[in-house]
């Protein structure tokens, strides 16, 4: 009896581990394994049913009547001159919508300032959101992306929902043996399917974090002026009062330079003044000698 009852608890774990090795992949999985007689008593093995019902079956949603799984994403290239107003105006935006700041760098680069930012925005307010940044900044380009990963998203749902219907199988069936290398087996096989049910929630834990959070890369850069920007047409008087102002603003420069010369040359400066002040009084000097000695000959 003993060894019949061994014999039929690996021919149930053997149907077991084929019958949901199938199911993961087949909606053929709501079908009977099969009745399954050992030491007497026997255990009836109905098929996993996969997500609910059929594989891939769309799930409706108050917010997604479709049911389809969205993840979206978008890149912006932006500029300002203004950085820290648009910064903190990027901020503000961010957390009024309910979104997050997942990565940011600012880099400063001694004249003007770059940063980038990946932010996380609910769903709903991705299209919102995108708005207020070209509100807030001058966008130079942008691309957006629109995944629909419903039928990878339901096939993993599916999958977890077999795995995990195998490992309370798996479980009956070691509280029913008996025999160590049954009891081996069978343990081998739960700490299999135990893996097999973490990878699968990890796998839906990523996918429900980017669906239910668009994903935006922003690059903002400061500059003095903002770039592809028509200018208004400029009229004869603006133009002979630009020319005046630049004249002007010429002088000025040139007054400026030149007072900044004098203050870092003044050394030199005196020192070149006094050389000429001397050379100056010497040749007096030797010209007043001559103009002497020139009368007193002729006496």
């Amino acid at each position: 009896m003993k060894r019949t009852g061994c014999l039929g608890l690996l021919l149930a774990l053997m149907l077991l581990l084929t019958a949901c090795s199938s199911g993961a992949g087949d909606s053929s999985a709501g079908s009977d394994y099969g009745n399954v007689d050992t030491a007497g008593d026997s255990w009836e093995m109905q098929g996993a049913e996969t997500a609910g019902g059929e594989t891939g079956t769309v799930s409706p949603t108050a917010a997604n009547p479709s049911g389809d799984k969205m993840i979206y994403t978008a890149n912006l290239i932006v500029e300002t001159t203004s950085f820290d107003s648009a910064a903190q105006a990027l901020a503000q935006a961010t957390e009024a919508l309910s979104g997050y700041f997942e990565d940011q760098h600012t880099t400063n680069t001694g004249s003007y300032r770059y940063a980038s930012y990946t932010v996380r925005i609910p769903a709903e307010h991705f299209q919102e959101f995108l708005s207020q940044v070209g509100q807030i900044c001058h966008v130079l380009d942008s691309s957006q992306n629109a995944e629909d990963v419903s039928e990878a998203y339901y096939d993993i749902e599916a999958r977890l929902t077999t795995q995990r219907t195998k490992l309370e199988r798996l479980q009956a069936l070691l509280g029913q043996a008996e025999d160590m290398t049954d009891i081996i087996t069978i343990e081998s096989a739960i700490s299999e399917t135990e893996l097999e049910i973490e990878r699968l929630t990890g796998s839906l834990r990523d996918y429900d974090s980017r669906i239910q959070y668009a994903t935006v890369t922003i690059s903002l850069s400061e500059v003095a002026r903002l770039s592809n920007t028509e200018e208004p047409a400029v009229t004869f008087g603006a133009r002979l009062g630009n020319a005046f102002l630049s004249a002007c603003r010429g002088f000025v420069d040139f007054l400026e330079n030149l007072a900044v010369f004098l203050a870092r040359s003044w050394i030199i400066l005196l020192i070149l003044a006094g050389g000429t002040a001397a050379a100056v009084v010497i040749l007096r000097r030797r010209k007043g000698k001559n103009h002497d000695g020139g009368d007193s000959s002729k006496a």
